[in-house]
């Protein structure tokens, strides 16, 4: 119950960010999306040529997705990651669009089946552009975390909701009316991005060589959130083989059992909550991978219609929590330029692990049986956690990359042309400040000591009692007084209760001084900020 109290606090500390909210609706629709078509294409496959071609359709459209989402998502950092989001949005929209028309028109299945997986592909651009993006529109670890876990949700629901709305659909219209009515919900999710600015590109083309050669890729977490989608994989066939071969509930109880399993999705919201302002993630993400595995170990124990359902909505919340704890921490793990191209990766074996799964089950039971199948399977992540156990826990310790500090630096101008390993050193130097409205930050005439850089709230600055501008977030003030080593010759007070980032003296003056485009760019707001006479500074 105290995680359910929490549940509006999240939403809240989310939707309230401007920009964050707008990414959030767009996931939803895209999610929603994702789901429907996948589900009308698969229907479709079915009335042409039953089980066999739905089964080779969808493997057509998951082994392209895999393997062009690591390629995909180095667009996102080596470009503005919102305006890759926009582009990843309509592009969906534009072959879904397509694929649409071409079934309401009767066109050839290969020509329909070529723009689904063109669609299925570009799905992959999403989520790794989208973690890109989220550190730079969030001002604190708490937020991003925060909206980690109602993508999590947003997710969960989506499993639950979007197959019972591509229903309705397919009842009162057809596949094709399907993709139309989807690429109409995508085209609105970029439509809600595109006033998004967001951080510049973390790792430009030119400084790839240099990220590259630094960077360790978490390689066993990464494993980790991949095999959970075998699992998913196989679940596709196993609410089938349960629901007709053990259980005797028909076909229409797969439709339940998948049910079951979204619900127990939605219902792990409580428990991805505890994540929130929480140090350590690596129990969280153990405890959902054991409730994800566990499941399908006692339901080859316990076949029994209640406790099916009951263990599915265990396997449901489990997986939620597994899913977002899993790629939280991969967030705080890998730096900013490396961030897109991990959640690629990552996006990559999911593709494969789902084909993986739907293929794997018909062979286990082939070799020992529905039961031996959902042991083996419930073994999976189980095996991958002995191996990479011991390396997540030290990642978890040492989980200490400044991501959102990070991408607020490179978000100003005067820190962008600095090198990563400068701007990553300046993020863990920061210091944490909350202020109210009315606070006066910085006094005309005080010493400058500080740098300040708005991760939320307005702050307007005075020169002699008058406003003379209003900054907001992916601002900064303080630094005339520090480059010309003056007092201050304004007042800088919160209009509002903001949060702000504050970098010594001694630390601000040597990284902008030793770089000639960043020193250049000090110059030009020195120049452009001072006021009208004065020789002091800010």
């Amino acid at each position: 119950m105290k995680y359910l109290a929490e549940i509006p606090r999240v939403f809240a500390a989310v939707f309230r960010n401007r920009d964050l909210r707008r990414v959030e609706i767009a996931f939803a629709a895209f999610n929603g999306a994702e789901w429907a078509v996948w589900i009308a294409m698969l229907v479709y496959a079915y009335e042409q040529g039953g089980a066999t071609e739905a089964g080779i359709v969808a493997f057509v459209q998951l082994v392209p997705a895999g393997l062009f989402a690591p390629v995909a998502a180095r667009l996102a950092d080596r470009y503005r990651p919102s305006r890759v989001l926009v582009l990843g949005y309509l592009g969906q929209s534009l072959a879904m669009g397509m694929t649409g028309a071409l079934l309401l028109s009767g066109a050839p299945s290969p020509l329909i089946y070529a723009f689904a997986a063109l669609a299925a592909t570009l799905v992959t651009l999403t989520r790794p552009t989208q973690a890109a993006l989220l550190p730079g529109l969030s001002s604190s670890p708490d937020e991003l975390t925060s909206s980690n876990v109602i993508s999590g949700w947003i997710e969960s629901a989506s499993m639950l909701a979007a197959p019972a709305a591509a229903g309705v659909l397919l009842a009162v219209g057809s596949p094709g009316a399907v993709f139309v009515a989807m690429a109409a919900l995508t085209l609105l999710g970029g439509v809600f991005v595109f006033p998004v600015e967001g951080p510049p590109a973390a790792a430009p083309a030119r400084d790839e060589a240099a990220v590259d050669t630094r960077v360790r890729t978490p390689r066993l977490l990464v494993a980790l959130l991949g095999a959970q989608y075998v699992l998913i994989g196989a679940l596709d066939v196993l609410f089938v083989v349960l629901a007709i071969g053990m259980l005797d509930l028909g076909g229409s109880g797969a439709g339940y059992l998948n049910a079951a399993f979204g619900a127990g999705g939605t219902l792990g919201i409580a428990a991805t909550v505890a994540l929130v302002g929480r140090r350590r993630i690596s129990l969280p993400l153990a405890a959902g991978a054991l409730g994800f595995s566990l499941a399908f170990v006692l339901i080859a124990v316990w076949p029994t219609v209640a406790g099916t359902f009951a263990l599915l909505v265990l396997a449901g919340a489990g997986r939620s929590l597994l899913d977002v704890a899993g790629r939280t921490l991969l967030q705080r793990t890998v730096p900013p330029q490396q961030v897109s191209r991990m959640f690629g990766l990552v996006e990559g074996l999911s593709m494969a692990g789902l084909a993986l799964g739907s293929v794997l089950v018909p062979v286990l039971i082939e070799l020992g049986g529905a039961r031996f199948a959902l042991v083996a399977l419930g073994l999976l992540l189980p095996l991958v956690g002995l191996v990479a156990g011991r390396r997540v826990l030290a990642l978890d310790r040492d989980a200490t990359v400044p991501i959102v500090e990070i991408s607020l630096l490179r978000s100003l101008p005067l820190f962008a042309p600095l090198g990563v390993p400068t701007v990553e050193e300046l993020a863990r130097n920061l210091e944490h400040v909350e202020v109210d409205a009315g606070d006066v930050v910085i006094r005309t005439g005080e010493a400058g000591d500080r740098f300040y850089a708005i991760a939320d709230g307005s702050f307007e600055v005075l020169v002699d009692g008058e406003r003379v501008a209003v900054l907001e977030r992916c601002n900064g003030f303080g630094e005339i007084a520090l480059l010309r080593d003056v007092p201050r010759v304004a007042d800088v007070a919160a209009l509002t209760p903001g949060r702000l980032y504050a970098l010594r003296k001694e630390e601000f003056v040597a990284a902008v001084t030793g770089h000639p485009a960043a020193a250049a760019e000090g110059e030009r707001i020195v120049r452009e900020r001072m006021p009208a006479g004065a020789t002091a500074g800010q």
